[in-house]
Formats: C-alpha cells, structure tokens, sequence
C-alpha cells in the first residue's frame, strides 16, 4: 500500500474581490510649450537652468532690448509729429469754416482743410498703432513663461543670435503637476468601463520600478471608438503627481478598479493546476483522499483565483505537493496555509 502523499493545504474563502483590469501606460504632460523668441536680437541673459522648476510668468530669457527700444522711439517721434500735424489740420479748419461761410474762400479751398484734418487723423491712429506694436516688441525682449512645470535642456546659451518664430525652440517646458498616462483595454472592457464609470469616478493606480507604493489616480478620457485594427480602447488618466514620480515618456504598470464582485469563492492561484481537461484542483475530501475537481476560474487577482464554478466554501484544496497526489490519492495533510 503506496503511503500518504505529503501536502499543504488551503480553505475555499468567500469575499469581495474587485475588478481589475490591467496595462502597460504612457505618461505624458498636460501641456508641453516650445518656448521660441518673438523678436530677433542676441540672447542677452538666461534665469535659468538645464532642469528648472518654473512657476508661471517666471522670466526665462532676455533678448537685448536695444534695437527694439529704438524702434519704439522712432514710432514715439513720428507719433508726436502726426499729432502736431493733426493739431495744424484742425486749426486750419477751425479759423477758415467761418470764412467758408461767408464765401470768402471756395469750397474746393475749405473742402481740401477738411481732407488735410482727415488725413491727419489717420495718420495719428496709425502711429499710435506703430507705438503698441513696438512697445509689444519691447515687452518680448523678456520671454516670461506662460505655464508652471520642468524645463528640459536650454538649446540656446546667451551671446547667441536668435530669430522671431525660428524652427528651434530654446528651451521646452512639460508641465507635470497634473499629468496624464495614456493606455489602452481590450474593447470586450468597454460596456464595464463605462458602467463603473455612471456610478462613481473610475480609481486608477499606477505602478513604478523601484517605487514600492503606487501613486493614484482616477481616468479623465475614454476614447470615442475602439481601434479596429488592435480591437482596444485608449483611455486617459489624470494623476495630481506632487511628488513628481511621473515623468513625461515613462512606462507604467496600470491598474483599473471596474467594480468589485461580491462574495466570490476565492482560493490561492497556485491551487489550480492545468490538464488536458482544463483546470483543475485537488480537494481533501473528510477521509484524507484527494479528489480531483475540474473548475472554472474567472480570473486571476494578485495570487488569487476566484472560481466561477467547482467549488464551495470551506471546503479544503491542496495548495501544495501536487506533482505527488493523483485522484484518490491518500494524503498526509499538514497545517492548513492561511486563509487568502
């Protein structure tokens, strides 16, 4: 008579298991500007360096001043010679429409004052709007930035020449407080996703290398359409990320709470075992035998599996020693593992 196989066993719990649905993600800044010149000059001062934390309106760079001051004195001057011209127009109108009136001076005469008075006018609005632009122009020689967040590498050092609207950027700015992680489901998710999502905001947490607490979130975007050509959905969620963990470009591991699944039977994953059948487990029936029982697992949670079917609770499976039990097999059952 073979002896009794040698085996650690489990209990068959029942509780609540959440719904999970896990993906690899992208994260990525909210808002990332390239930072160019709006006026041409030489780079006269850098605030700033390579990895910067900026706040917004926090002064970047300065472009030398000079030229674009001078312009705005040249549009000052021909200000105020348009508006002495005005003046002019206007005193000439002035004494000669009562002499008109007496036809004293033809209407060609007096009409041509009048035409000169408009002229003149004209002249001041457009000084006036010479004077704005060239103000805009000076204000732009100090380049403020125009969100809060992490400047990368400065592209452009002081000393150097720079043009309005170039290609090149001299430095970009990623704004990471909050930031985004994109990733994608399987649409068969799609009907879940949404459901959860009527009743309360969709938790989400996301999982870093070296990080040993994951940092969480909730989901901001579900695409409208599933992709057809991968059968997945994109969603987006939004992380506060104040401590900076998330970086625009980096991998994670995330994870979407859909639900929880009440009184689910539950047992460690490593009790159910796989044959030609399908899955099965090992159940330590009252007289210390084993009796091999083909289940249906409906998913596998962190080490655990929660069967749809097969089992009931509190009955008792083996958790370990399975290569040596067959159905029928005696066994020598040692202290039961703790409940999952």
């Amino acid at each position: 008579m073979a002896s009794p196989s040698p085996v650690t066993v489990a209990t068959v719990v029942v509780r609540d298991m959440p719904l999970l649905a896990n993906a690899v993600g992208t994260v990525e800044a909210i808002n990332s500007v390239s930072i160019k010149s709006l006026v041409d000059g030489q780079m006269d001062q850098a605030f700033v360096k390579d990895g910067d934390t900026v706040v917004l309106g926090q002064a970047l760079f300065r472009i030398d001043p000079r030229t674009a001051e001078s312009s705005l004195h040249e549009a000052q001057a021909a200000l105020a010679r348009d508006q002495a011209a005005l003046a002019q127009a206007k005193s000439q109108v002035d004494r000669y429409a009562p002499v008109a009136a007496k036809h004293y001076i033809s209407a060609d005469q007096m009409e041509q004052y009048r035409t000169n008075l408009a002229s003149s006018a004209a002249s001041v609005k457009v000084s006036q709007a010479n004077v704005a632009s060239a103000k805009l122009a000076v204000g732009f020689t100090d380049i403020r930035s125009p969100l809060a967040g992490k400047i990368g590498r400065i592209l452009v050092q002081p000393g150097n020449l720079v043009k309005a609207n170039d290609t090149s950027a001299l430095v970009v700015i990623n704004q990471i407080e909050p930031i985004y992680v994109t990733f994608a489901l399987p649409g068969t998710l799609l009907g879940r996703v949404l459901s959860a999502q009527k009743s309360a905001p969709l938790s989400l947490s996301a999982n870093i290398e070296g990080i040993a607490q994951p940092v969480e979130g909730k989901v901001a975007f579900i695409d409208n359409a599933v992709d057809t050509t991968t059968g997945t959905i994109k969603l987006r969620g939004e992380f506060a990320n104040v401590e900076h963990l998330l970086w625009p470009g980096q991998l994670v591991n995330v994870r979407l709470t859909l639900g929880t699944d009440a009184n689910a039977i539950v047992v460690p994953d490593r009790v159910v075992q796989n044959g030609p059948d399908g899955p099965y487990v090992f159940v330590v029936k009252p007289d210390r035998h084993a009796e091999q029982r083909t289940v249906e697992v409906a998913r596998l949670v962190e080490g655990d599996a929660v069967i749809a079917k097969g089992l009931a609770a509190g009955e008792t499976v083996v958790l370990d020693g399975q290569l040596r039990v067959e159905n029928g097999s005696a066994l020598a059952v040692s202290d039961a593992a703790p409940a999952p």
